[in-house]
């Protein structure tokens, strides 16, 4: 269901090796950012997530998206219209006989979700994301 563990990209800045990665991560995180896998929509709390503040990559801790970029897109997964400049790369996934737009950590090559074109103005973009994949921290009061 989730797939095989990805093959760590030499070029990635962060790197572990794949006990290290089973070590750090939940079994569920392990599954998605490194096995390429989904959460079950509506399943993770960060979904849900209103407050102010910034969402980084569960495996490395890499900003990836600010509050002010996530929308409500009635999917079942956090969805955000923007990522922070350099916080995420890109790739072409051909699994299950579609073609989508696979978004990983530019600092550890962890699979965050797929971003669509089909997201609010400016950007047009929906950044489809795994909660399970990223953690919150809420900005000072």
């Amino acid at each position: 269901m989730f797939g095989e563990p990805k093959q760590q990209d030499e070029t990635f800045p962060f790197q572990l090796t794949d006990a290290e990665w089973r070590e750090r991560l939940t079994p569920e995180q392990y599954q998605v950012l490194r096995g390429h896998g989904t959460e079950r929509a509506g399943s993770c709390a960060l979904n849900y997530e209103k407050r102010a503040g910034t969402f980084s990559c569960a495996g490395c801790g890499q900003k990836l998206f600010r509050s002010g970029k996530k929308f409500e897109s009635g999917t079942g997964w956090p969805s955000f219209d923007q990522p922070l400049e350099g916080a995420v790369g890109t790739s072409e996934d051909f699994k299950f006989g579609m073609h989508r737009i696979e978004v990983h950590c530019a600092n550890c090559g962890g699979h965050l979700g797929h971003v669509f074109p089909d997201g609010p103005p400016p950007t047009g973009l929906r950044y489809c994301i795994n909660g399970v994949a990223m953690n919150f921290e809420p900005e000072a009061s």
